[in-house]
């Protein structure tokens, strides 16, 4: 009966240990929350409350910035996870499909492209800026042309040119000569020159007709005599001399003079309207930029493209403790969690943490049912 008695006084000390050491660790914990505000009495503020996370909230927060910043978003984790050659290599990759996609070969032509920046009157603009950039020009051509002598005007190896090609003009002027001269038509013509002749001197003119017989043969020793004179050398000098001096005569004269029956109107008119022509403004723009480069995927992808990543990459890389410094995240951190209600941070805890604590609530349990059965040994042993 003795020995029943103990083992129920065991059993019962063993329970009451678990009861309240599962109790007590509940309890602990949930005064790691519990209560959520500061309970009062009157104007005495009950101890233990809040609990104890929402009494340390601030520091909660300013340590949970600190963790945050020093020991999981750091520069090096950028380093290691984001600045590496395979994300620089996905990122050329999304860039110049997104070229392709939205620039180099969409279907929107030069027009929608202004459009879209807002130049709406590009094509007339242009045209009518190109058209007034002939005009000056023509009008700078014109006065110049017109401004001072031939000699002034004209350029120099023009006029070099052209006087180096006085002996080759006489040459060919003297051998039409000669050949018209020894022609029939010569003949002609100077038959009728000499009966012109003739008859304007009337009875002197039929004497010497008499005196020299038939007019055929006055026409013949007149066409050898012309011939003699055309061939001889110093015709060819005497008309070389002649045609210099013209030439030196012509290079003094003005150019206005030699241009003034010159339709300059006309001209601008058809150079204006061939400009338009084959300018055709709104055509050229009513086409896509892959229709003038073709090749621009490629010739991007080579050498703008993996420059532009690259250049990127460096600056973050530079940028990248100064930017997390000024982003500051200990302080997003802590008006983060600040902002958090209690229930949520307490919900937060449990939901990573909640079976750890059944585990704690079960081991004071188990300690409490311990110490129990110890206790209740001290008390059969010392009775």
């Amino acid at each position: 009966m003795k020995r029943l008695n103990f083992i129920w006084t065991l059993l019962f000390m063993a329970m009451i240990g678990a009861l309240i050491g599962g109790f007590t660790n509940h309890l602990a914990i949930k005064m790691l929350f519990r209560p959520h505000e500061a309970k009062y009495i009157g104007k005495w503020r009950l101890p233990f409350t809040p609990g104890l996370i929402p009494k340390r909230r601030d520091e909660l927060a300013v340590q949970l910035g600190k963790t945050v910043t020093n020991y999981l978003v750091t520069p090096d984790m950028f380093r290691k996870k984001l600045l590496t050659p395979e994300m620089e290599k996905k990122a050329e990759q999304f860039l110049q499909r997104k070229l392709d996609e939205h620039i180099l070969h969409s279907d929107k032509t030069l027009n929608d492209w202004l459009q879209t920046a807002g130049a709406t009157t590009f094509a007339a603009k242009t045209e009518e800026k190109i058209i007034d950039t002939v005009d000056a020009q023509l009008f700078k051509v014109k006065h110049k042309l017109t401004t001072g002598t031939i000699e002034e005007v004209v350029p120099v190896a023009w006029q070099e040119q052209l006087k180096n090609k006085i002996p080759t003009v006489t040459s060919y002027l003297l051998e039409q000569s000669a050949s018209y001269v020894d022609s029939y038509e010569g003949k002609v013509m100077f038959q009728k020159l000499i009966n012109d002749f003739l008859e304007s001197k009337g009875t002197f003119g039929g004497m010497l007709n008499m005196f020299f017989g038939d007019s055929n043969s006055l026409v013949e020793k007149v066409q050898k005599e012309a011939l003699k004179f055309i061939q001889a050398p110093g015709t060819a000098t005497m008309l070389t001399t002649l045609l210099e001096k013209e030439f030196l005569k012509l290079q003094q004269r003005p150019m206005e003079e030699l241009l003034a029956d010159f339709n300059w109107d006309g001209l601008f008119t058809s150079i204006r309207a061939y400009v338009k022509k084959e300018l055709a403004v709104d055509v050229r723009l009513n086409k896509t930029l892959h229709d003038y480069w073709p090749d621009g995927s490629k010739w991007t992808a080579e050498n703008v493209t993996p420059k532009l990543v690259e250049f990127g990459f460096m600056q973050a890389e530079k940028q990248l403790d100064l930017s997390l410094q000024k982003l500051k995240l200990d302080e997003i951190v802590k008006e983060q969690v600040d902002s958090f209600p209690v229930a949520v941070l307490e919900d937060l805890v449990l939901g990573i943490s909640r079976r750890e604590f059944k585990m704690i609530t079960v081991l004071g349990a188990l300690l409490g049912g311990v110490i129990g059965i110890v206790q209740g040994l001290i008390v059969f042993f010392t009775l």
